[in-house]
């Protein structure tokens, strides 16, 4: 064989690859490079969405109730478990009457407190003459936090159905500091606590102090 003939023959061997599979290939390049710039700036939103957010907080719990001692107080000792559960801690508690002016007072002297970042009351958000929690604690709020009521309610309407109505469960920013006002049922308080303010008091907390 001559050296002409083994060339063709090696060319010969060599197939090039199919157009096709060029543009593939290509493809297949774009769409990873395209789906890793979308990866990343997700992650740089979610980023910049809980850079505020706080880990550690402290806590003030009220319970509203004319019935009721700080020893017969388990919608609060049920608050307290939750959240010092997920790492925060408790820096003040106290039981008050179902008086317009002590709830107000109380949780007014709450959110001035420089070591509360949150505050958590229990009681007085039903339709009863003496609830009056709402009545109280809303006028302290520069914003009202709508959803959080909302939220309570659909989920407390999986678990007692249409009597959800009843409850006027709240929530807003009073002096730069979340107010959560829960029912004063022992498993109310947990489903709020537990399935709401344990996920975002920290986010909300973070976000309500910023200047």
């Amino acid at each position: 064989m001559t050296d002409s003939d083994e060339s063709v023959s090696e060319d010969e061997r060599t197939d090039p690859a199919p157009e096709g599979d060029t543009h593939a290939s290509d493809h297949d390049h774009d769409e990873h490079d395209h789906h890793e710039h979308d990866q990343h700036e997700h992650e740089g939103h979610e980023h910049s969405h809980h850079e505020h957010d706080l880990e550690t907080l402290g806590i003030a719990i009220l319970t509203v109730s004319s019935t009721r001692t700080r020893e017969e107080d388990t919608a609060g000792d049920t608050i307290v478990a939750i959240l010092e559960g997920e790492g925060h801690e408790i820096v003040t508690r106290d039981v008050v009457q179902d008086a317009y002016d002590s709830v107000q007072g109380t949780v007014d002297r709450f959110v001035n407190r420089s070591d509360v970042d949150a505050v958590v009351t229990t009681g007085g958000t039903g339709v009863t003459p003496d609830d009056v929690t709402v009545e109280a604690v809303e006028p302290l709020f520069e914003k009202e936090l709508p959803g959080f009521g909302e939220l309570f309610r659909r989920l407390s309407y999986e678990e007692v159905g249409t009597r959800a109505i009843a409850t006027r469960a709240t929530a807003g920013i009073a002096d730069g500091v979340p107010v959560f006002c829960l029912p004063g049922s022992e498993s109310a308080v947990r489903l709020g606590a537990e399935d709401i303010i344990a996920e975002v008091v920290g986010h909300l907390a973070g976000l309500a102090r910023q200047t």
